[in-house]
């Protein structure tokens, strides 16, 4: 029996939350993965698993030996690392993850000019605007628009987002322009699902923070439609800055309840930040660190 295949297979097992799932997620046989677990339950002479139709649930020496496990395989995999080159010379695979708009209009510009400097380092982007979680799904960095939780994972703040209310100038001559919150009762309103809740908007903070009803004969899932809506006319929409700073600076759109908006949101780069960091994402965070700033400083 290879323990470390094994050790890795038992960790993948209890996060994928199945047997199936994590046949899946190693690409191995079904069979195969209930064998190797079965034999290494043998080895050990204790169960790790308690197994039912529904789920897995970790029995207490399945625990400790989980954390044990993960600690190991770290271990090994640094050492790995190590022996490779990556604390020497940038190289190897670099994951990275940022929401969707932002990480095409402004991580994926960086990390194009990374690339052509560092040419041994391959990087993997993701975009998506759920929360990913680094050490499960293998990411190396992610960005991060909001405040953060407390936690040991390292944050470098790059900037920061205000959220905004726009219309294009068409609909503000046809209809005016509010001046105040109380005011959007008699305006359209395009709402974003993923920035707020369709039927209230917030201005302000704290005592001095307003919840408002909206009017939206349109409700969308992306920033992208929500912004071709209102520069189509359709009604005032609320977006993340960066989301809308190109149709801004076109004329396209214009900003309005600006005295009324909540603090801004503050932009990070996280990682792990556990042990010596390897010399690729290093060499990125200080490569991109400073062009994202300027890049943010440069916005709305």
């Amino acid at each position: 029996m290879d323990r470390l295949d094994a050790m890795s297979l038992f960790v993948t097992t209890v996060e994928a939350g199945s047997l199936s799932a994590a046949a899946r997620r190693a690409g191995v046989p079904l069979p195969t993965v209930s064998r190797k677990l079965s034999e290494l339950e043998k080895h050990l002479g204790t169960r790790l698993l308690n197994r039912s139709t529904r789920r897995l649930t970790l029995t207490d020496p399945g625990q400790s030996y989980l954390i044990a496990c993960r600690r190991i395989l770290d271990e090994v995999s640094e050492a790995e690392r190590s022996a490779a080159g990556e604390y020497l010379n940038p190289t190897g695979e670099l994951a990275i993850t940022a929401p969707v708009v932002f990480g095409r209009l402004h991580v994926l510009p960086v990390i194009t000019g990374f690339l052509a400097i560092y040419p041994q380092v391959d990087v993997r982007l993701t975009l998506s605007d759920r929360i990913t979680q680094l050490a499960e799904e293998h990411i190396d960095l992610a960005v991060r628009i909001s405040e953060l939780p407390d936690s040991a994972m390292v944050a470098i703040r790059i900037g920061s987002i205000r959220r905004i209310v726009c219309a294009s100038p068409t609909y503000l001559a046809l209809h005016g322009t509010p001046e105040k919150p109380s005011e959007l009762a008699g305006h359209n309103c395009v709402t974003f699902e993923g920035l707020s809740a369709p039927a209230t908007w917030t201005f302000g903070t704290g005592k001095t923070e307003i919840v408002v009803p909206v009017r939206s004969p349109l409700q969308v899932n992306t920033a992208e439609a929500a912004l071709d809506a209102a520069i189509a006319g359709l009604g005032l929409t609320r977006v993340l800055s960066y989301q809308a700073d190109a149709a801004v600076r076109a004329g396209a759109l214009r900003v309005v309840l600006e005295p009324f908006e909540p603090p801004p949101w503050p932009v990070s780069l996280v990682h792990a930040g556990q042990g010596r960091l390897p010399v690729k994402l290093r060499a990125f965070l200080d490569f991109a660190a400073p062009r994202l700033k300027e890049r943010l400083a440069r916005s709305l």
